[in-house]
């Protein structure tokens, strides 16, 4: 047996923060650019826009500093808010992995000695 588990946050009952989004983010802060991070994992540059847009209203700060185009094109940076939401949740996932791991070990300890 293994175990399986999806961490997201949630805010008011509507997806706020996970992995899909941490994802983008990162990718943005690759590339510079929203568009060119949703080419990546084959989402539409309006799919990713109104995501970005969405989970900012939900979560009451922005998660992108736009800028647009001109002489040497636009681009998006990741805000310092959402770098330290980023990071807090890293850190969240992984202390929730180890003593999720944990505990499976401890209750199933029995059916594992029998793999």
């Amino acid at each position: 047996m293994q175990l399986r588990y999806k961490l997201w946050l949630e805010k008011e009952g509507e997806k706020a923060f996970g992995d899909g989004p941490i994802d983008i983010l990162r990718r943005v802060e690759r590339t510079g650019s929203l568009r060119k991070a949703a080419e990546e994992i084959n989402m539409s540059y309006s799919q990713a826009w109104n995501l970005m847009k969405s989970l900012e209203k939900r979560l009451g700060f922005p998660l992108l500093k736009r800028r647009v185009g001109g002489e040497r094109g636009g681009g998006s940076e990741v805000t310092a808010e959402a770098r330290e939401l980023m990071a807090k949740y890293e850190i969240f996932c992984q202390r929730a992995a180890q003593s999720l791991n944990s505990l499976y070990r401890e209750v199933f300890e029995k059916f594992e000695e029998e793999d």
